[in-house]
């Protein structure tokens, strides 16, 4: 079984391309995924991970996305690789969303933009934690 699930916050907005094909929209985004534990006297550490999303979820994303929020990702790891224009091999590995939740709580005078309510995917998201907390944008990476 190859399935993903993330919390963290945007390291940017999301970028959208379309397919040189079929004109496919596709939004990518990178999220700072907390990890869970933090060695004494260290500070918290993150993993930057590439997302992908697809056609009507990554219009979504590009839509309602912005740097810094913190999103729920559900979706599977690929990866692939490609020879650039000097026959140099790349590799990467990403993770493609099939689902996208608001995860920041809502704050005074928003209309509900930043709750679990308002979601795109399949399924309740459920409880995803409570390990990736910041206290303000001070603490944020990027």
């Amino acid at each position: 079984m190859n399935k993903v699930i993330l919390m963290g916050r945007l390291t940017r907005d999301p970028e959208v391309r379309y397919t040189q094909t079929n004109n496919t929209l596709v939004a990518s985004f990178s999220l700072a995924v907390n990890r869970r534990f933090v060695r004494q006297g260290e500070e918290r550490q993150a993993d930057f991970i590439n997302i992908v999303a697809w056609s009507k979820l990554g219009e979504f994303c590009s839509k309602y996305f912005k740097k810094g929020q913190q999103v729920g990702i559900i979706g599977r790891i690929q990866t692939r690789t490609w020879d650039d224009d000097q026959g140099t091999k790349h590799y990467v590995t990403e993770v493609v969303a099939e689902e996208a939740y608001f995860a920041d709580s809502k704050r005074e005078g928003e209309s509900g933009a930043g709750s679990f309510e308002n979601t795109f995917g399949n399924t309740a998201p459920g409880n995803m934690g409570s390990d990736f907390e910041v206290s303000s944008s001070d603490d944020l990476p990027f």
